[in-house]
């Protein structure tokens, strides 16, 4: 039997996947495919690292490791929903909740000391942050708005914010002293391994990372961010805000970027505070408190310190008196420097720039803003956008043209790849990386507390996207940008590799460009305004950028993207969107049993997972459920089915009952198999005829609050239930 892996996920894709699974699992095992779900959920991550310690039916089995295993096989077909990127607050949280189920974990050790507390945090490190991605992205991203959806869009435009020629809204980045102006880069010539070495200006030497596997070809860079300078910038920024008359918000990306980014977002707290840390620093550190891990946190373990209530006042004055800080939640006097991962760049400057240029602040209102991003590496082509905004107007969703992806990003590609290649320096001194021979191929002078990262590309993964980007020029006659910076140390070495591996392909009538990330925003722009289409070729990083920058434009969100990887062995990995408003999701559901979630990028990634899997299985069913759930999305979309945002009205569970019914009528009404369609004209008989029966029960449970048994981890039977409350609607899918 053919069959797909459905990811279990977090937050509310995990709540919206006990509704809509079920429905998964009936149509597909009428084509003959099997569906089968592997949790890769936080929770699950984190029980799967402390096997020891748990009772035999507590046991979680490593499913990304095996997930990651699976994708280097050709019949891979994996649909991965939106996960959390932990940060460290919410790692904590994760045990918290989970030590509360029963389950015997240590505590998240933030300065480890004994061999254990070392081992605990070790097996932590590996599920903070983005774990899953560089795990299953064994392949490059193909990112696109469907056809159906950009033309609903332009039937039923999103709001956009207007735009003042006089807004004061601006990108504030270094561009001296950052990861972009002190990369260095090289092309590993023998297949081998390199260590990572610290030699200290006292003599002391320390050996960072033994041995890192390289392969012949691969294009190995190194940085450092100069964390002095970026105190100092940071301050400047903060004087400026106030100066400006415009709040002061620190755009970072501390889950994907979960070494470096953290650290930076702990000095830009410094910097704001720095008369509280002045007073108390000695006092935080002493008890365990780091502002890498936010304010909230800071402000959460004062209360055991015996002076505690006078450094929370010394803080709150600071945020009365200060600078204004934009806000998350002006409610609950939330700022942005709160929580790290609650403000998150490829997420947050879109939705600035969709509502106008503006923040919030703490008076509940908007405000133009100073956007600070430290590292200049892509922080321009943000700046571009404010600029052509205030010279152009809003974007309008009925005109717009798409900006599509091919994004290079297997085998943890670029930045991304970092992770365990990054490190704090404890003193001054130099970092070096050596081949085997002892020979410093990359090597950086670091200060105290300067942040130093390796990054690695491997030669396989630039030529199959070299390749993917001539296929979808060539698919769609749309010009292909590869947005590279001559100036930058590794864009530079991926010019000529790109130069070399597009003379090998046939380009002959296709326009492939390469601009720097400036001047392809700027020709994106100019296009995109015109109704034009310019496919993005980018690394990691300004993939997840562009792919939520431009759907929110385009789409109003980047969750109705169809987000493709082809793998390199042949597999498919269909991802779902993205799931930055999950929490607040979760948040209503359990207040008022109601999900908002929007399913939409579900139902694109199955129609794409069966189509795969016809093509490379000959499955003529899994084609036929392919098209049918293409054609029944697109009614979905014009009968306007999504969820509404208030109680009373469909949610998630009503949307999947109306795309059941379409998809239904849809395989009902195909004439390329009879059996199939006999089959389904009963289901769509069935649920057309108690639509307002179905209706009724799913909308009359709203309103009152439910209990799904953990944030984190829900209880499955709970959970059910609630997702699951339409008898009528149970009854009639079982009944396949």
């Amino acid at each position: 039997m053919s069959k797909i892996i459905y990811t279990l996920t977090d937050e509310a894709p995990r709540l919206a996947t006990y509704s809509f699974l079920p429905v998964i699992e009936a149509y597909a095992a009428k084509a003959g495919v099997g569906v089968e779900s592997r949790d890769i959920s936080l929770a699950a991550r984190i029980l799967a690292q402390f096997p020891e310690r748990l009772a035999p039916e507590q046991v979680e089995p490593d499913a990304l490791a095996e997930l990651g295993a699976l994708a280097d096989v050709a019949e891979a077909n994996i649909i991965k929903l939106p996960n959390i990127s932990a940060s460290v607050p919410q790692l904590k949280a994760a045990i918290v909740e989970l030590r509360s189920q029963g389950f015997d974990l240590p505590d998240y050790p933030d300065e480890p000391s004994t061999p254990e507390e070392k081992d605990a945090r070790a097996r932590y490190d590996r599920v903070k942050g983005s774990a899953v991605n560089p795990v299953l992205r064994q392949g490059n991203s193909d990112r696109r708005a469907p056809a159906s959806v950009k033309q609903y869009v332009r039937n039923h435009p999103h709001r956009m914010g207007a735009w003042s020629s006089d807004s004061k809204t601006n990108v504030a980045t270094m561009g001296v002293d950052d990861f972009r102006s002190n990369e260095t880069s090289t092309i590993v010539e023998n297949e081998g391994t390199v260590s990572i070495e610290f030699f200290g200006a006292d003599g002391e030497h320390t050996v960072l990372r033994p041995s890192v596997a390289v392969k012949k070809g691969e294009v190995v860079d190194a940085t450092v961010m100069r964390t002095a300078q970026l105190r100092a910038f940071f301050e400047a920024q903060i004087e400026r805000a106030a100066a400006e008359g415009v709040l002061f918000s620190v755009h970072l990306k501390a889950t994907m970027m979960k070494v470096s980014d953290p650290i930076m977002f702990g000095h830009a707290i410094r910097a704001y505070f720095g008369d509280v840390f002045d007073r108390f620093g000695a006092d935080l550190a002493a008890a365990g408190l780091n502002p890498n891990d936010g304010l909230g946190a800071l402000l959460d373990g004062l209360s055991a310190l015996p002076n505690g209530d006078e450094i929370t006042a010394a803080f709150q004055e600071r945020l009365a008196t200060g600078p204004e800080i934009a806000m998350v939640d002006s409610d609950r006097g939330i700022t942005n420097l709160h929580v790290p991962s609650d403000v998150i760049v490829d997420a947050s400057m879109p939705a600035m720039i969709r509502s106008s240029g503006h923040m919030w602040g703490k008076d509940g209102a908007e405000h133009d803003t100073l956007a600070v991003i430290p590292d200049s590496s892509y922080a321009g082509i943000y700046q571009t956008v404010l600029d052509d905004c205030r010279a152009h107007g809003a974007f309008d969703p009925t005109t717009l043209g798409s900006v599509p992806n091919v994004g290079l990003m297997a085998q943890a590609a670029e930045e991304y790849g970092s992770h365990d290649k990054t490190f704090e320096a404890t003193a001054a001194g130099t970092i070096k990386v050596l081949d085997a021979s002892g020979t410093a191929l990359l090597t950086h002078e670091v200060a105290r507390g300067d942040i130093w990262r390796m990054c690695q590309t491997k030669d396989v993964a630039i030529r199959d996207w070299v390749r993917l980007a001539v296929t979808r020029a060539r698919a769609t006659g749309a010009p292909a940008v590869f947005w590279l910076d001559p100036t930058r140390a590794h864009d530079a070495v991926l010019t000529g590799l790109v130069n070399g591996y597009l003379a090998e392909l046939d380009t002959d009538g296709l326009q492939i460009e390469i601009m720097s990330p400036v001047d392809a925003m700027t020709f994106s722009l100019e296009r995109i305004r015109r109704g034009e289409d310019t496919i993005s070729v980018t690394g990691n990083v300004l993939r997840d950028y562009l792919t939520d920058l431009f759907p929110i434009m385009e789409l109003g969100t980047s969750a109705k993207m169809l987000s493709v990887v082809p793998l390199l062995a042949g597999g498919g990995l269909f991802e779902t969107g993205a799931g930055g408003s999950a929490p607040k999701h979760v948040t209503q559901l359990v207040k008022e049993d109601y999900l908002r979630w929007d399913s939409l990028g579900e139902f694109l990634a199955l129609a794409a997972s069966f189509e795969h899997l016809a093509t490379s299985t000959g499955n003529a069913r899994a084609q036929i459920l392919a098209d049918t759930l293409d054609r029944a999305t697109a009614t979905f979309l014009d009968e306007n089915k999504s969820p509404s945002r208030s109680v009373g009205s469909i949610d998630n569970r009503g949307s999947h009952f109306y795309l059941a019914l379409y998809w239904a009528q849809e395989i009902a009404k195909q004439t390329a198999d009879a059996a199939l369609a006999a089959d389904f004209a009963q289901l769509a008989g069935t649920l057309a005829g108690a639509e307002d029966v179905i209706n009724g029960e799913l909308i009359a449970v709203q309103g009152s609050p439910v209990d799904i048994g953990g944030y984190y981890r829900p209880d499955d039977a709970k959970a059910t239930a609630v997702m699951r409350p339409s008898a009528t609607f149970n009854d009639a899918i079982a009944s396949l």
